[in-house]
């Protein structure tokens, strides 16, 4: 019997029962810890109001504003920055990211309103939509704006950065609520930022296993 149910598997120790029961009592407190700290994100303030009204450009050549990317569904706006950038690779990383939310976005955008947007000129997203089969995102090229650099997807070197912003509509116009800013904040020790875990399932998978996340391993566009 543990500490907290009755279940056992197979075989198993007392050793690794009270080892488990450790850990359950740390993944307890981690669950809670993330329900404060989502709880604190939706208690924020509301942010700078939109700077301009962004005029985009979908994958048919559509100016798009970025007041036209809200629907009745939700007041809020996720927007994730493709760092990918006219005449670069796209970046793996986010290649990967976005293979996942293609398929979750159907289910995303019963709730939430969501974009993609990328620097690249609108022929060289589409043709790497098409080669990944991105048929549920919302892609948007935002070229010919000064979008990535005001809300900080690229710095004054044209460097494409990790970012996702969120944006809020209310009666007074349109607002920044939240962004990405572990890059901002002191590294320490850490391995890496992991700003983007919180929309990446992928290494969250690799946390369930004994070997953990790979150290010396990123997505590839494809593999062998």
């Amino acid at each position: 019997m543990g500490q907290y149910h009755d279940q056992t598997f197979p075989n198993e120790s007392s050793d690794y029962r009270a080892a488990r029961d450790a850990l359950l009592t740390e993944e307890i407190e981690l669950r809670r810890q993330v329900e404060k700290v989502a709880a604190l994100r939706r208690s924020l303030p509301l942010g700078g109001a939109l700077k301009e009204d962004y005029v985009f450009q979908d994958l048919s050549g559509e100016d798009v504003k970025l007041s036209q990317l809200f629907s009745d569904k939700s007041s809020n706006l996720l927007i994730y920055s493709f760092m990918y950038k006219p005449g670069d690779s796209a970046c793996r990383v986010c290649t990967s990211l976005l293979d996942g939310l293609n398929g979750a976005a159907p289910h995303i955008k019963q709730n939430l309103n969501f974009a993609v947007t990328a620097k690249a000129s609108i022929e060289e997203l589409k043709a790497w939509s098409n080669s990944r089969n991105w048929s549920n995102l919302t892609l948007l090229t935002s070229g010919k704006t000064t979008y990535n650099l005001d809300y900080n997807a690229e710095d004054d070197e044209e460097r494409q950065l990790m970012m996702m912003n969120v944006f809020r509509k209310s009666d007074d116009g349109i607002f920044h609520s939240w962004a990405y800013e572990f890059m901002y904040a002191p590294r320490a020790d850490e391995p890496n930022y992991r700003q983007r875990d919180q929309i990446w399932p992928l290494w969250s998978v690799f946390d369930q296993t004994l070997d953990g996340r790979p150290s010396d391993w990123y997505p590839a566009y494809s593999y062998d």
